[in-house]
């Protein structure tokens, strides 16, 4: 089966980001976008894994969450990799909660290891991915469009407390991706 480890956006967040999806929208550019209910905050992708292998997984992220206490994240930057000029995923960026972050996901790295899976061979940046571009279609509208909000997301200051890990399963279908839960594991409190 097809899995990855996130942290879950709470309701209110992904409405916003859905409204920052309508505004990039209007330029026409050929994107793909994540269904607002499935932004989430990636920190692993598996692909395609058996099944007598979650209970270990499962046994690594409870390990690695009763040690870590609930810390809040705050967006920082909408933003376009490669390069703005030329985007291919569209993100928005974190400031507060990427030490956190990083922390978490070099830990499932080291954990996910001993247990056969490779370790990823980019160096992880904590973002939230909005929308897939298809093609080169009103690519300077939509990068126009990308540096004016901007701002907008800095100064409104979004945060939220990441309060689990959650391991979940995908289904590819033809309409997109479903994200199905399978076990939310719990942070610390503060």
């Amino acid at each position: 089966m097809r899995i990855f480890i996130a942290i879950q956006l709470p309701d209110k967040l992904k409405e916003y980001l859905s409204s920052i999806q309508e505004r990039l929208k209007k330029t026409g550019a050929d994107v793909k976008w994540v269904e607002p209910h499935n932004i989430h905050l990636t920190l692993k992708f598996l692909g395609e894994i058996e099944k007598k292998k979650l209970e270990d997984i499962i046994k690594i992220i409870e390990r690695i969450a009763k040690n870590k206490k609930e810390f809040t994240i705050q967006l920082s930057s909408l933003g376009a990799f490669p390069k703005i000029d030329f985007p291919r995923v569209i993100w928005i960026g974190i400031n507060k909660g990427q030490d956190q972050t990083k922390q978490i996901v070099q830990e499932l790295e080291e954990g996910l290891f001993q247990i056969g899976i490779p370790k990823e061979k980019r160096p992880f940046l904590s973002h939230i991915t909005i929308g897939r571009v298809r093609s080169s279609l009103n690519r300077k509208e939509l990068a126009s469009e990308i540096g004016s909000l901007q701002t907008n997301l800095e100064n409104n200051k979004l945060e939220f407390v990441a309060k689990g890990i959650t391991l979940f399963k995908s289904i590819l279908t033809p309409q997109g991706p479903i994200y199905e839960a399978l076990k939310e594991i719990n942070l610390a409190t503060i």
